[in-house]
């Protein structure tokens, strides 16, 4: 595989990452900027505040489906390591800062889910499991999404120790890693009401004090 057609794949998951199918259903379905109501997240929990539990279900699935595609299209191509792993965290920095809509994109969750599935299958289901887990016992959305990410690296590096992970070597813990800080990254203003005590837990209506950061 040549040097050119390297670069291409990432850059191609960059793009893919970039189309923010929240801003686009939302503003088909109803003329609104997903980023102007709700939370001003380009997500798929605020595209159903914004336009339904449709619209809702399917930007998560899109959302998804950029995820997997970005990884099984370089995967399938045989290309390196290197290259699948960059192209895993390029589809997420796309869609957490999209070139498309002026930088300004999702949390990156439900993209990295897809990416980091198809990566690493085994290690995506024991992070699904802490997830619950969290979810379950706080019913923070956002904190259970933050430890997800912050120990998934640690659960591929064991997934790779015991086996479970056949490709990526090295690459693929280092994706996990750059995935997993974008994600804290993104949820930095959640830790923040976090630690002030007025983060919403799931199934509360979003607070709303006169001036909040984010």
């Amino acid at each position: 595989m040549t040097p050119a057609v390297m670069v291409a794949l990432v850059a191609g998951a960059y793009l893919l990452g970039s189309v923010s199918f929240s801003v686009v259903l939302v503003k088909v379905l109803h003329g609104l900027d997903v980023r102007t109501v709700g939370s001003g997240n380009a997500g798929a929990t605020n595209a159903m505040r914004a336009a339904g539990k449709g619209a809702g279900v399917a930007v998560l699935v899109l959302d998804v489906i950029k995820g997997i595609t970005a990884v099984a299209v370089p995967r399938a191509l045989e290309a390196p390591a290197s290259v699948i792993g960059s192209a895993a965290v390029a589809v997420v920095l796309g869609h957490v800062f999209p070139i498309f809509f002026g930088f300004r994109g999702g949390k990156g969750v439900a993209t990295s889910a897809g990416a980091l599935g198809t990566l690493a299958p085994a290690a995506m289901g024991l992070g699904l499991l802490i997830f619950a887990a969290v979810l379950f016992w706080k019913r923070y959305v956002s904190l259970a999404s933050i430890v997800t990410a912050a120990l998934f690296p640690f659960l591929v590096a064991l997934g790779a120790r015991l086996g479970w992970t056949v490709h990526g070597g090295p690459w693929l813990v280092l994706s996990a890693a750059g995935i997993g800080l974008l994600i804290v990254f993104k949820h930095r203003r959640n830790l923040q009401r976090l630690r002030r005590g007025i983060e919403p837990r799931l199934g509360e209506r979003r607070r709303k004090p006169a001036r909040e950061a984010g």
